[in-house]
């Protein structure tokens, strides 16, 4: 059985730092592709970075630039590691597991840029909460 159990959300202050990890079990996080998203109440699930099974990653959107994702294969963790926290991060972040993962790009207005899309993924945790006070 797989699970996922997400820890280390909290309240910070705005330009704080916090770090999540997401212990797997039931998969290895080694062979699989990991996600890491976020949802604010009334909003889609926004896809911040992935840590794919050939190694490729990458941190998307809002979260680039401040946010940084790490695998540890022995503990069978999966961190994500922000700085810079403020009030619009504040939301509920989970990790999330698939089998692969790939890239996949978004374009518009003749810009493109790559996107973590929640379809890909199969396994959730339940999620934790990261409240950035102003």
């Amino acid at each position: 059985q797989v699970r996922l159990v997400e820890s280390g959300g909290g309240s910070v202050q705005a330009g704080g730092s916090l770090t999540l990890s997401c212990k797997a079990s039931g998969l290895s996080v080694a062979t699989h592709c990991m996600g890491w998203f976020r949802q604010v109440p009334g909003k889609e699930r926004e896809g911040l970075a992935v840590h794919d099974s050939d190694g490729r990653t990458a941190v998307v959107g809002s979260a680039k630039g401040r946010f940084t994702i790490s695998k540890d294969n022995f503990k069978n963790t999966f961190d994500l590691q922000m700085d810079g926290l403020n009030p619009e991060d504040t939301a509920m972040y989970y990790c999330a597991a698939a089998r692969g993962c790939g890239r996949k790009t978004r374009c518009s207005g003749g810009t493109c840029y790559e996107i973590v899309p929640e379809s890909d993924f199969t396994y959730w945790g339940q999620g934790t909460h990261v409240t950035a006070a102003s």
